[in-house]
């Protein structure tokens, strides 16, 4: 697949994903940024946002497979992973949801921790061990999970270990003008149904999008660069407010997401701009403030700004 032809497969999915999630269209490109990168997505917002309808119509337009689960206070990892059951005097595996291309893990928090932790293997391995047995998950498979965090009643805050494999965490937010709400009005009333899920037509195929995955893989990443990543990744770490920074696989993140932007744009190399634009997305949800900071109520973004402005940006020819 060439570059222009990348370019053009990309504004198409977005463009699928644009007609169903009104505005944000910065946040449906990090979406497909991260998805082209192979790894997962938390949503966290207030409720009734569109997230969970984000994830399904994405889902959709890559041609993907995708399976929801609704996490709830009762649900097991057997009813994520599956078990094997006894069947004509022989246990047979019973495949769980897990089993897909793209997983919706509607409302994650509300899941106590060991149910949640029955997805750590997926979302960095992409395999999953059921009673001894290790098995691989389809190509692509990535999560795309909600959560509310303004609500704590009755939910279980995700474990460093899990926030961490997630690539990028985004906050979409409210609708940005009357004219987005309005729209959104008009075109409940054109789907005639509250979920159009059944109405979106893929804009590219599976194998069309797993190329694409691939091509991201051949983007070119001066040395400048992975220096520019290292020093920012490092900074969140001696930074006066931060308890723990960021692991090295935030720079991995910002590393993968930086390419998958500057193919999105027609380049076959990435320059700092790539790497500042997705520096909180990548970064924010890895950093664990001080408690003394945390009670003023500063906010792990700030620190990601604050580290953007302190870190020499390089300059190439």
């Amino acid at each position: 697949m060439e570059t222009e032809v990348f370019v053009k497969k990309s504004e198409e999915i977005l463009e699928v994903v644009s007609e169903y999630f009104v505005g944000k269209k910065d946040v449906i490109r990090r979406v497909l940024a991260a998805a082209l990168s192979n790894g997962n997505v938390l949503f966290e917002d207030f409720p009734g946002l569109g997230k969970t309808l984000l994830a399904k119509v994405f889902a959709r337009a890559i041609g993907a497979d995708y399976r929801r689960i609704q996490f709830t206070p009762d649900l097991l990892p057997s009813d994520i992973t599956g078990t094997k059951i006894l069947r004509d005097g022989r246990f047979v595996l019973q495949r769980g949801p897990i089993f897909t291309h793209v997983l919706l893990a509607d409302e994650i928090n509300r899941s106590p921790p060991k149910t949640q932790s029955a997805l750590l293997e997926a979302m960095e391995e992409r395999q999953v061990t059921i009673e001894g047995e290790t098995l691989r998950l389809p190509e692509p498979f990535f999560v795309l999970a909600t959560q509310n965090p303004v609500e704590q009643e009755g939910t279980y805050p995700l474990p460093e270990a899990q926030i961490d494999r997630f690539l990028i965490r985004l906050k979409p937010g409210y609708p940005e003008s009357v004219d987005d709400e309005m729209e959104i009005l008009r075109r409940r009333i054109s789907w005639k149904m509250d979920d159009p899920i059944e109405l979106v037509k893929p804009a590219v195929s599976l194998q069309e999008f797993r190329e694409m995955q691939m091509m991201t893989e051949n983007v070119f990443v001066d040395e400048k660069i992975l220096k520019y990543i290292s020093e920012i990744v490092r900074a969140t770490r001696s930074h006066e407010m931060v308890e723990i920074g960021s692991s090295p696989r935030g720079g991995l993140a910002l590393l993968k997401m930086a390419r998958s932007l500057a193919l999105m744009d027609g380049r076959n190399y990435v320059i700092p701009d790539d790497v500042k634009s997705v520096a909180v997305d990548c970064l924010a949800h890895r950093i664990m403030l001080k408690i003394e900071y945390e009670i003023e109520g500063e906010n792990q973004e700030r620190i990601v700004e604050d580290v953007l402005n302190s870190v020499k940006v390089p300059k190439g020819e």
